[in-house]
């Protein structure tokens, strides 16, 4: 991956060279940080780059920030600034993933969350596909559980938690897989590894509701919206059993990386017709014009990034 030209740090703007911290840093040795992730799209037609829903992204990281006991410093406003000022910077104009992250800066030693010092950080990389086979993916259900929200919230981006995503992911590739889904400590389905899962069963969706210790997603919540008011689909939130995905007529994933991606094969069992099913298919389409600002319905999603105008949250 290519590196980027800049970032964010220490509160200004800097090469992305000069964004370094000690070996000691606190966060880099305890996992106390949080992150964040956020898409910018590339509308060819308009010549304008749009961030994709930026002030629920950050009301989210600062949320996360609160349960590790971090001074947010910024409010949204505040760093939807930071990323536009960034991507003016970079000045790329093509699809791309911001990360902004929140982190515990002393160097010492001494696990704790209270009384140390909060810095903030953000850049950003030109990004495509997260998984190149996302419209026939196939997964496998990971040996490894979904953390509960009373070891450590999976509601919010914590670094340290993302061990546990590592482990889920890179078992389930090195097996030969696309991805994986997750079980929580009831045994009924989470996520995958990084996304929110949907399964349609007799004309409805389903999603697990974020009870069942999932990221509380903003693609999820995106594509709840879209299916309900574009497709007029019924969407239900509530628990998943195992068995449940194996009869379903279509699954999908969703997240701010993975966009909307299809699973057609479930631990070497068709799903559906084994082809990306028609809810799945249109919510892609639909997603696709929402984020690069060609549907007007929802425009107030999207932060131009070349033409500053404010966008309402």
């Amino acid at each position: 991956m290519k590196l980027p030209n800049y970032a964010y740090f220490q509160g200004k703007i800097v090469p992305y060279s000069d964004a370094k911290i000690g070996v000691m840093t606190h966060s880099l040795n305890y996992g106390t940080a949080v992150f964040g992730g956020v898409r910018a799209y590339w509308n060819e037609q308009e010549e304008e780059l749009f961030v994709f829903r930026p002030f629920d992204h950050y009301r989210r990281f600062i949320n996360s920030m609160k349960m590790m006991v971090m001074d947010p410093q910024l409010d949204e406003q505040g760093l939807v600034d930071i990323t536009v000022e960034l991507l003016q910077k970079e000045g790329l104009r093509q699809d791309m993933y911001l990360r902004p992250l929140a982190y515990k800066a002393d160097e010492i030693i001494g696990v704790k969350l209270h009384d140390l010092t909060t810095e903030i950080t953000m850049f950003s990389v030109p990004f495509d596909r997260y998984v190149t086979n996302d419209t026939g993916a196939h997964v496998t259900f990971s040996s490894w559980r979904r953390l509960d929200d009373n070891m450590v919230p999976a509601r919010g981006k914590i670094s340290g938690a993302y061990a546990n995503t590592a482990f889920i992911k890179t078992d389930a590739v090195r097996a030969g897989f696309d991805e994986a889904l997750v079980l929580d400590q009831a045994g009924h389905v989470s996520e995958g590894s990084a996304e929110n899962v949907f399964m349609v069963r007799d004309g409805r969706l389903i999603t697990p509701p974020v009870t069942d210790n999932i990221l509380e997603g903003i693609t999820r919540r995106t594509i709840i919206e879209l299916a309900r008011e574009e497709l007029g689909i019924e969407v239900l939130e509530r628990s998943i059993d195992r068995t449940e995905v194996y009869i379903s007529d279509e699954f999908f994933m969703t997240g701010t990386a993975a966009a909307v991606m299809a699973i057609t094969k479930v631990d070497h069992r068709q799903i559906g017709d084994g082809q990306m099913g028609p809810i799945a298919s249109q919510l892609r389409e639909i997603y696709d014009d929402v984020v690069r600002g060609r549907n007007d319905k929802y425009r107030h999603w999207n932060q131009p990034v070349f033409e500053k105008v404010a966008v309402k949250s």
